[in-house]
């Protein structure tokens, strides 16, 4: 019941743009749109729900105490390493808090992100998404390897990836984008 209605707003919101796809039959560009939302979405919850000052500096942080750590390690440096152990509780603390920030967009958009897939992968048209990649980024990319977790139609042609796969390499490069857009650093 409660999927039905979900369904139902989704389909009111991402149908038109299955509608207005050049090609309905084979809607990329709905994919493509739909995951660049999403990965907007994503980013905005981590520029608004990570503080990243604080995140740049925790990083900073922990790259020094390992840095510390090899050199002591390199040198067999006893006493510099039971110092070092001493501060492991206190950078274990300073992990759980990196954790935590990292979490909090994660919790806010996994509900919703999770019901947009649902969608999808319900939706006839975009069940039907077929991109064929040139043969060089086919291989370049793995994809043979996706196939092996993901099954795609008997029928599909060669170098061909489905939906799943045209959401996840849109969902990458957007996520670049507006990650570099928005000022965040780091990776994904």
């Amino acid at each position: 019941m409660v999927l039905e209605v979900v369904y139902g707003a989704l389909n009111a919101v991402f149908g038109p743009f299955i509608a207005m796809d050049p090609n309905p039959q084979n809607p990329i560009l709905t994919v493509f749109l739909i995951s660049a939302i999403v990965a907007f979405i994503i980013t905005l919850a981590n520029k608004l729900l990570v503080d990243q000052e604080r995140l740049e500096e925790l990083k900073a942080e922990m790259q020094e105490f390992q840095q510390e750590m090899m050199e002591a390690r390199k040198k067999n440096d006893m006493q510099a390493l039971e110092e070092i152990q001493k501060k492991q509780m206190e950078f274990m603390d300073k992990q759980r808090e990196m954790m935590t920030m990292s979490f909090k967009p994660m919790i806010v958009t996994f509900v919703p992100i999770i019901l947009v897939f649902y969608w999808m992968g319900q939706e006839p048209h975009i069940v039907k998404t077929l991109v064929i990649l040139p043969q060089i980024a086919y291989y370049v990319l793995l994809v043979p390897l996706w196939h092996m977790f993901y099954g795609m139609p008997p029928n599909a042609p060669s170098y061909a990836i489905g939906w799943l796969g045209w959401y996840i390499l849109c969902s990458f490069a957007m996520s670049q984008i507006f990650r570099k857009f928005m000022g965040l650093k780091g990776g994904m």
